[in-house]
C-alpha cells in the first residue's frame, strides 16, 4: 500500500489497495478441481494445507483480511466469476477516512466510494456506481476477478520453508516472504524492508472440518518505522453465502464523471 500525500494521494492508494491486493493473487498452478479423499493422507502437511486453499469448487463463501493498514471484507462467487469486495482504511496523518467497495460479476464492475475527515473531499452517492470500463484510462485502477483466493492464502503457503501440523486442522510453521508472489502479497517494498527476518516469518493456519481452509495469520516484524502486524486472511461460509447478482432499481446509478477522474488519476 503505497503511501502518499494529502488527499488526492489517499483517493489513490484507497482505489490501489483494493487492485494491488487482488493483483497479486496466483491461483496454486496445477492443482485443479479438488478430488474425492483418498485413503491415504496427503504426503506432507505443507501439501495438506495447500489443498484445503480455496480453488472455485466451493461454492460462494465470505472472506476478510487485514494487514497494516487496512481492513478488507467481502464475498467471492466463482460460478459467476464474481466478488464483492469492501475496504476500510485507518484515518491518514491528515485525518481522511477511506471507505470502497467493488461489485464486480464477470466484466460488470461497479464501485461505491465514502471520504471523510476533510471538506474537500469528493462526495458520491451511497448507491453501486457502474463504471464503463472504456472510460478507464489505466485497467488496473479497477480490481479484476482472477480466482477464488483473493487473500493470497496459496501463493504464501507456497512459499512456506516449514510447515508442522500441531492438531487436527492446526498449522504452524514459516514463510519466505523474501520474493515472488509471496512478496507481492505485503505492501510495496516492505518485503525488502524486512532484510533478513523476511525469510522466516512465522505463520498459523485453521483448517476447517470440511477441509477448507479458514484463516491463515503471518506475524510480520517490526522493519523500521513500521510496527509488527499480523497479516490475516479468513475464509467462511462455504457454500452457504448468498450468490452475488446485478444490483438493481435504487440500488444502482451510474458512475459521475468525479468517478473516473478519480481512478484514472
Amino acid at each position: 500500500m503505497t503511501q502518499a500525500t494529502g488527499s488526492a494521494g489517499t483517493i489513490r492508494r484507497a482505489v490501489g489497495t483494493v487492485a494491488a491486493m487482488l493483483a497479486a493473487t496466483t491461483l496454486l498452478g496445477g492443482c485443479g478441481p479438488k478430488s474425492e479423499p483418498a485413503a491415504a493422507p496427503a504426503t506432507s502437511p505443507k501439501e495438506a494445507l495447500l489443498d484445503a486453499v480455496p480453488d472455485g469448487t466451493e461454492g460462494a463463501f465470505r472472506f476478510s483480511g487485514k494487514d497494516s493498514s487496512s481492513t478488507i471484507t467481502g464475498r467471492i462467487d466463482p460460478d459467476a466469476k464474481a466478488f464483492e469486495i469492501n475496504t476500510a482504511m485507518a484515518p491518514d496523518k491528515d485525518g481522511i477516512t477511506t471507505k470502497m467497495s467493488f461489485l464486480l460479476i464477470g466484466e460488470e464492475i461497479w464501485m461505491k466510494a465514502k471520504f471523510s475527515g476533510h471538506p474537500g473531499l469528493p462526495k458520491f452517492p451511497n448507491k453501486w456506481m457502474k463504471l464503463d470500463r472504456a472510460k478507464l484510462t489505466d485497467g488496473g485502477s479497477v480490481p479484476a476477478y482472477d480466482g477464488a483466493d483473493q487473500g493470497n492464502a496459496g501463493p504464501l503457503i507456497e512459499a512456506a520453508t516449514s510447515v508442522e501440523e500441531q492438531g487436527p486442522g492446526r498449522y504452524a510453521g514459516v514463510i519466505d516472504v523474501s520474493s515472488g508472489n509471496a512478496a507481492k502479497a505485503l505492501d510495496d517494498s516492505e518485503a525488502a524492508a524486512l532484510g533478513e527476518a523476511a525469510k522466516r516469518v512465522p505463520f498459523t493456519a485453521v483448517v476447517g472440518p470440511d477441509k477448507h481452509l479458514t484463516s491463515l495469520t503471518l506475524k510480520i516484524p517490526a522493519a523500521g518505522e513500521r510496527k509488527a502486524y499480523d497479516y490475516v486472511v479468513t475464509y467462511a461460509d462455504y457454500g452457504s453465502t448468498p450468490k452475488i447478482t446485478v444490483p438493481t432499481g435504487g440500488e444502482a446509478t451510474k458512475a459521475p464523471a468525479m468517478a473516473y477522474e478519480m481512478l484514472n488519476s
